[in-house]
């Protein structure tokens, strides 16, 4: 095909492509603010979307690229064609597969370093018959000059991926002869075509026509994993590549009530879903539901007598600041010292927490005079016997009583007193000195009995 020809009737083709793309976007630009994503929502999934679309192009090949070096001098036009499949994961990403086909030729007509008379390194000319480059792609939407639009109606995108390239060289000596590849290529020279790895780099912009057609136009630079795309291994190993710059149409499947998701703008989409007065009803009607919730726990929490109890369990409301209560707000009415039964011997009884075994600060005073009889009378022994409440399991309380009673021990141990004249004895909760059905008596059976022998 004749370099000049073909590339006017590429310019007038896409001058005419654009002039359609202007009509439209003037006649429906106050439609596309209106034409919102009916029904979609930007937090609503993909499934809302349509999701696939199938296109045709058209276009040139070249076996050059804006850059890296040629085998030949001179880079041809040649027609080429092509499908594509696409699937939208997103508004910015999808996959593409593109499957190309047409001719790839050059020559050597230009005098540049290595050629002379239409001629290098015993080549003139080649014409590669390019069966099939297939190729799937990642494709991004890198941009748009439409991003206050509702929905986009201009893209602009850049692909990457990879494939299998089917191509066939001929090419023509510089005594005329011919070299046919076809049906001659491979290690064993009977395969049909040469099969190599392809790698495709693009960029491109689309043109929204309707909610079902775009515009596509796009340049891809494709880079073959071999030196034999031409016939010609001038330089080796270097790889040789090939261009396609086309044009096309693309078609969205799918529900015609679903919009297109290459199309959708998700920045306004959030702030129109945001502004959705039934969102706004749902989340006012939230707020009321979380106020009631603070204002109910708020109610737990109020305890207007600072006894530890809050009002809504509290039995006895109003009892004085400091007073000691149970889980039901009532004060503990403990026995006075001089009431506490007292151990065989002249000694009291002492004192614990409930489930605890640590000495209380009121047992001391005690303690220190065992202490001080026991180190001015040597032959004085002495025996603890420890003892629980009726809380807990048989055992537990068992455990509770020998901890209490080696707690005294320690204490007196630790105050000078030889420990093999300290016996402990545990109990549990057997031998109860008081009602074990009330938290007073309970509260005397917490103890540690004081035993003496001389």
């Amino acid at each position: 095909m004749n370099y000049s020809t073909l590339k006017k009737t590429v310019v007038l083709s896409i001058a005419s492509l654009m002039s359609v793309v202007v009509a439209h976007a003037q006649s429906s630009s106050t439609d596309s603010v209106v034409t919102q994503v009916s029904g979609s929502k930007v937090f609503g999934g993909r499934a809302q979307y349509k999701t696939f679309t199938i296109g045709v192009n058209a276009g040139v090949l070249s076996p050059s690229i804006p850059f890296g070096s040629d085998d030949f001098t001179k880079s041809n036009l040649e027609f080429g064609y092509g499908l594509s499949l696409k699937k939208q994961f997103g508004h910015a990403f999808g996959l593409q597969l593109d499957g190309v086909r047409g001719k790839i030729s050059g020559d050597n007509s230009r005098n540049r370093s290595g050629a002379s008379n239409g001629s290098r390194e015993g080549v003139s000319a080649f014409t590669t018959d390019l069966a099939y480059s297939a190729t799937l792609s990642g494709i991004v939407n890198v941009a748009t000059v439409d991003f206050i639009r509702r929905e986009n109606s201009v893209n602009f995108y850049v692909t990457a991926g990879g494939g299998l390239a089917a191509y066939a060289p001929k090419v023509t000596m510089s005594n005329n002869t011919v070299v046919d590849y076809k049906d001659h290529a491979g290690s064993d020279g009977n395969n049909k075509y040469i099969h190599e790895l392809v790698i495709p780099v693009g960029v491109g912009v689309k043109f929204k026509l309707s909610d079902a057609i775009a515009l596509n136009l796009g340049y891809t630079a494709n880079f073959i994993d071999g030196d034999n795309l031409d016939g010609l291994k001038r330089g080796y190993p270097t790889k040789d590549k090939f261009s396609y710059a086309h044009g096309g149409l693309e078609f969205t499947l799918g529900k015609a009530s679903k919009p297109n998701l290459d199309w959708v703008n998700p920045l306004a989409m959030m702030y129109d879903e945001l502004k959705d007065p039934t969102l706004r009803e749902e989340v006012e009607a939230l707020k009321g539901r979380v106020s009631n919730v603070e204002k109910a726990v708020d109610d737990l929490k109020k305890d207007s007598d600072g006894d530890g109890v809050s009002d809504q369990f509290d039995k006895c409301p109003g009892t004085p600041a400091g007073t000691i209560v149970d889980g039901s707000g009532c004060e503990i009415k403990f026995p006075k010292p001089d009431t506490i039964a007292a151990a065989p011997g002249s000694y009291a009884n002492i004192q614990f927490e409930f489930d605890s075994s640590v000495l209380r600060t009121s047992a001391y005073p005690t303690l220190d005079k065992v202490s001080a009889d026991m180190r001015s009378n040597t032959t004085m022994t002495i025996e603890f016997d420890g003892y629980a409440s009726s809380e807990g399991s048989t055992a537990h309380n068992m455990r509770l009583s020998k901890d209490r009673a080696n707690s005294v021990k320690t204490y007196l141990v630790n105050s000078g007193v030889d420990a093999k004249r300290v016996k402990i004895k545990a109990n549990g909760e057997t031998n109860p000195v008081a009602d074990n059905s009330t938290e007073q008596g309970r509260v005397l059976n917490r103890r540690v009995e004081i035993k003496t022998g001389m």
